[in-house]
C-alpha cells in the first residue's frame, strides 16, 4: 500500500500508508513533503506507527521539529491511531495532545471515523 492523495469532506489530504518510511526527523518530513510537489494538498494524515518512538517523547524535540516543518510548508497534520500507551507515560505528551486537538493545525485522532468528524466540522466552519 502506498501514500494516496484524496479528498475528505472537501479537504485534499495525503493519506500516508502505515507501511511507508518512518518519520523521525525534519529530513524525513521534508522527504514526504517533496512527494507532494505540484499537488494541492492541505493536510497530511500520518498513521501513528509511521512516527518514530522519539516523536512521542517530547524531550527529544522530534515532534516539534517534524510538526513545525509540515506547518512551515502550510500543511495541517493529523496523527491517526492509538497512542494511549505513550500518553499514559507522559503528562507532557497528554497536555500536548489535548492542546493540539483544540486547534486547527495538528490533531491526534483514534481512527479514520474520528478524522472524518474533524474534517466535516472543519468544512462546516469555512
Amino acid at each position: 500500500m502506498s501514500d494516496v492523495v484524496r479528498a475528505r469532506h472537501g479537504v485534499t489530504v495525503l493519506m500516508c500508508s502505515p507501511t511507508g518510511a518512518v518519520i523521525g526527523d525534519e529530513q524525513s518530513a521534508v522527504d514526504l513533503i517533496g512527494t507532494l510537489w505540484g499537488q494541492d494538498v492541505a493536510w497530511i494524515v500520518v498513521p501513528a506507527q509511521r512516527l518514530a518512538e522519539d516523536f512521542f517523547r517530547l524531550r527529544t524535540r522530534v515532534a516539534g521539529a517534524v510538526v513545525q516543518k509540515f506547518q512551515q510548508y502550510g500543511f495541517g497534520v493529523a496523527v491517526v491511531g492509538d497512542i494511549s500507551a505513550y500518553v499514559e507515560r507522559s503528562t507532557a505528551l497528554r497536555d500536548f495532545v489535548y492542546e493540539s486537538n483544540q486547534g486547527r493545525q495538528l490533531w491526534f485522532v483514534a481512527d479514520e471515523a474520528e478524522l472524518d468528524e474533524r474534517f466535516a466540522a472543519l468544512a462546516a466552519r469555512t
